[in-house]
């Protein structure tokens, strides 16, 4: 005989009415799946409220470590600004360094040579002007960065080159008259350049070449000369013959002034009887 199948306390025949307990277990296992779900719920915001806040404070580490460190290059130097005790006169070298957030500040300088034109226009010895470009290789000097920059500033080399080149190229140049500036060369290159080297060493910097513009300083020389030889023809002309060429040059003016005047549509009135044309006779 076929055994008959073991009821459990809840089961219900089907076509019969479900018995008081069955719903009440059915109830209570939901409720106990919901706060399962609940607590899984609770855990996992409690994970991300720790990682949040792991988070914000590695941020805030990392950004108080970053604010903390200044790198410095290859071929540069730093000078420390305190905002308490002011230009340290410390200067750091390359590398990866410490200092103290929101209260010392880095000043990075360059202390390669670095190239730099100066053009100057001058007077040579027989009031010749020659115009010169003076190409200069600067870098200062290290021990000495804290006071260029509390004496001069960052920007130094703006403020003390042009100076210093232009004083120093009016001294030399005037010594010298256009044709010596050819023949004496070097002579003149060189006492620019010892003049010079010493004047930047008041001012901490050191200059490793100092050279002269050739091509530039050569065309001006010998445009300079043109004006000499010219200016020399004039006066030797003036004193054979007299005031005949003032004369000459008076009436090139005055024609060229009645020219002008003739192509102007505008209606000119001159006053009759007086010498109005660069006061000609007539």
């Amino acid at each position: 005989m076929p055994r008959k199948p073991h009821k459990m306390a809840g089961d219900n025949p089907p076509g019969h009415p479900p018995l008081p307990g069955s719903r009440h277990m059915e109830s209570a296992g939901c409720f106990r799946m919901a706060r399962r779900y609940i607590r899984s719920i609770a855990i996992m915001a409690k994970l991300f409220e720790t990682i949040g806040k792991l988070g914000l404070g590695l941020a805030v580490v990392g950004g108080v470590v970053n604010s903390a460190l200044y790198n410095v290059d290859a071929g540069h130097r730093a000078v420390i600004f305190d905002r308490f005790r002011g230009v340290q006169t410390v200067v750091t070298g390359e590398g990866t360094h410490f200092l103290i957030p929101w209260v010392q500040k880095p000043i990075i300088f360059d202390c390669r040579s670095r190239p730099r034109n100066v053009p100057v226009i001058t007077g040579s010895k027989d009031l010749q002007n020659v115009n010169i470009t003076l190409r200069i290789l600067f870098r200062p000097v290290t021990t000495q960065l804290p006071r260029i920059f509390t004496s001069i500033g960052e920007d130094y080399d703006e403020r003390v080159l042009p100076s210093i080149t232009t004083e120093v190229l009016k001294s030399v140049v005037a010594r010298f008259d256009a044709g010596e500036l050819i023949t004496q060369r070097e002579l003149v290159s060189r006492q620019v350049s010892e003049d010079l080297t010493e004047r930047a060493a008041t001012f901490g910097l050191v200059l490793d070449d100092v050279s002269l513009a050739e091509q530039q300083k050569q065309a001006t020389i010998i445009s300079a000369e043109g004006d000499s030889k010219a200016a020399l023809l004039i006066a030797e002309s003036l004193a054979k013959a007299g005031d005949g060429l003032v004369e000459l040059r008076k009436l090139e003016a005055a024609e060229d002034i009645a020219f002008q005047l003739s192509r102007s549509r505008n209606i000119t009135y001159l006053p009759s009887g007086q010498t109005t044309l660069l006061q000609l006779p007539q």
